[in-house]
């Protein structure tokens, strides 16, 4: 005795049933790239310009899906690269306003560089005037150390604006040093970060180390990070 199978029949497809090729819209798998790169906004200020270039790649991207849907996609490309671009830029910009107004030691006032720059218009004007009056206190000043010779357990060392356009790439000017000297138990080894110290600071003309010449600011450091 025999036994037949039948063979279940072909599909058949009408031609109208086949899904027409829509290309993939580049802008928004580039939009969802920068919105993955976005974490980096919580790094620095400037960094914010990637979740904003994410945001701006995704939204022409919608536009442009939306008007021609026939024949792009792409569209959960684009709305993953929009939220995430929006949601690590809100959160980016919230940390880095948190730290900065953390950043201060309690007792502390803040001191930037540009506090401590004579008035241009003011001819023969060594510094300004209001630094006389903050000779004696306490401040709080971010910047970068000036390469020497010791690499090593430095207790000594020139704070400058940057380490860019002035310190590493030529003697930086008198109003951008402050020489500092690390009290107690604090001692750094030489590296390009951005120091945050904070300490007494001192406005008397002196001779600097690492042969720049003379200094005009001082800070008795008792806060390093």
């Amino acid at each position: 005795m025999s036994v037949q199978l039948e063979t279940p029949p072909s599909p058949t497809y009408e031609s109208d049933e086949i899904a027409p090729y829509r290309s993939l819209n580049a802008l928004a798998v580039v939009s969802c790239a920068l919105g993955a790169l976005s974490v980096l906004a919580f790094l620095d200020w400037t960094l914010a310009i990637v979740p904003l270039l994410g945001m701006v790649a995704g939204a022409v991207a919608l536009v442009r899906i939306r008007k021609n849907p026939a024949d792009m996609s792409g569209e959960g490309f684009a709305l993953a690269g929009v939220l995430l671009s929006t949601a690590l830029l809100v959160g980016g910009l919230g940390w880095l306003t948190y730290a900065y107004v953390h950043e201060v030691p309690e007792g502390y006032q803040r001191l930037s560089y540009a506090d401590l720059q004579p008035d241009a218009d003011v001819q023969g004007q060594a510094f300004p005037p209001d630094v006389d009056q903050l000779d004696g206190q306490r401040v709080f000043i971010k910047g970068f150390v000036f390469p020497g010779k010791q690499t090593t357990g430095i207790k000594t060392f020139v704070l400058c604006r940057d380490n860019g356009d002035c310190c590493f790439g030529g003697q930086p000017k008198l109003t951008d040093r402050i020489q500092v000297t690390l009290k107690g138990p604090l001692a750094l080894n030489y590296s390009t970060r951005m120091l945050r110290l904070a300490g007494t600071f001192h406005v008397e003309p002196r001779s600097a180390v690492d042969g720049l010449g003379g200094v005009l600011y001082h800070l008795d450091a008792d806060y390093m990070k």
